[in-house]
């Protein structure tokens, strides 16, 4: 019998999990990982981890498997929380979910369950994993969900081909509704729990709360910038090479104060993302003001109207080298190749048609259609068919 380590989170596709596992004939531990908590900016009755500790043991009591907790919260907050505060002090937006994966999950998670002679560990991921063969070698693949509505490889783009040989996705092949199906049938406590939304096992934070403990607020400028200025100048200029063509095809727009008119004033450009629309308070213009660049250094923010403002706006984008990440290694492109495929630069975005280009200095990633809101600090994702081959973060 194999051994399989579960990440019962409490939630009920984790429990699912490892319900399904045990009628497969592994040996099956639940392991609760206690993640860092501040109850001082979490939404205390939302989610407490107390709960969800609570939920998981209960499922492995009924489904009669052992179960301990492990705290991991100094890991969690050395490699998650401080990674957080300080790539909103340079103005990016982190996504600590797919960091949480790579860094807690399918590493430190990981070696704690290899150390109790584990042979897989499992989440209740919705994604699947493939092999195939290269070279006569086995070659582990990434595949999304067959639930496309809660497909969840795009938090897993970081993970390796040493990491993926280990892990098991037992729910990616059903539909959450499945999933419920089979947690009632199987009367376990968790079957009609919501699912836990926020950060990953922080439970549920208030954000500009959360960034203030480390941020300090400053006051500043909003700035609205008109949609017809000239900084959107339609000329697509002529182009002495290639490189100089994606450069400016992935280039952000640079914006002064004295491009647009002051509406309002804010408590700190690094608690503002783009696209945001939320939380600006700017009122009386006809159209809701969406975020269109921060600027943390001049600690101004720049705001366009209405969702089609062409500043939200870009084509592409640059990752660079330290930053690519191909699970699939075999299928790497070397500089000034190419490579046409399906990316993502959000959780839950349609898959969109792109082509990759290898440069010596990083990778450009040019969309067929113009993308809002690409934003630093984000991760890319990029397919071929279902298969996620590679991410990189956005530079």
């Amino acid at each position: 019998m194999k051994r399989v380590v579960v990440g019962l989170s409490g939630g009920v596709d984790s429990s699912v999990s490892a319900y399904l596992l045990k009628e497969q004939g592994y040996e099956v531990i639940g392991l609760f990982m206690k993640n860092w908590h501040d109850d001082s900016v979490t939404i205390s009755n939302e989610c407490p981890w107390l709960d969800d500790s609570n939920d998981a043991m209960l499922v492995a009591e009924k489904l009669g498997i052992p179960f301990q907790t492990v705290d991991l919260s100094e890991q969690y907050k050395e490699r998650i929380v401080d990674y957080m505060f300080n790539e909103y002090e340079k103005g990016r937006t982190p996504n600590p979910d797919v960091l949480c994966n790579r860094e807690i999950k399918f590493d430190v998670f990981m070696k704690i369950a290899l150390s109790l002679g584990a042979d897989f560990v499992a989440t209740g991921h919705y994604c699947r994993k493939g092999e195939t063969k290269v070279n006569g070698e086995t070659v582990y693949q990434l595949l999304s969900g067959k639930d496309q509505n809660k497909d969840q490889s795009y938090f897993l783009c970081q993970l390796s081909q040493e990491q993926l040989a280990k892990t098991l996705f037992p729910i990616g092949e059903l539909q959450k509704s499945e999933v419920r199906k089979i947690a009632s049938e199987q009367d376990l406590v968790t079957a009609d729990k919501k699912d836990s939304q926020g950060l990953c096992f922080i439970g549920k934070v208030r954000l500009p709360e959360f960034l203030q403990q480390k941020l300090q607020p400053k006051e500043g400028v909003i700035v609205e910038i008109e949609s017809n200025t000239d900084i959107y100048g339609n000329q697509q200029p002529v182009f002495s090479s290639k490189k100089e063509e994606l450069e400016f095809l992935s280039r952000k727009y640079s914006y002064a104060p004295a491009d647009g008119k002051v509406v309002g004033r804010h408590q700190g450009a690094h608690y503002f993302t783009k696209g945001q629309r939320k939380g600006l308070a700017v009122g009386g213009t006809p159209e809701p003001l969406f975020v269109i660049e921060t600027d943390v250094n001049e600690n101004v923010i720049y705001t366009g109207q209405g969702k089609n403002h062409p500043g939200i706006y870009r084509s592409g984008l640059f990752v660079s080298n330290e930053e690519v990440h191909w699970v699939r290694q075999d299928l790497r492109i070397d500089a000034d190749e190419e490579l046409k495929v399906k990316a993502r630069i959000r959780y839950r975005q349609p898959l969109q048609d792109a082509t990759l280009h290898q440069t010596e200095n990083g990778m450009y990633i040019v969309f067929d259609e113009p993308q809002a809101s690409i934003t630093e600090g984000q991760f890319v994702a990029w397919y071929l068919d279902d298969e996620l081959v590679g991410s990189g973060v956005i530079s």
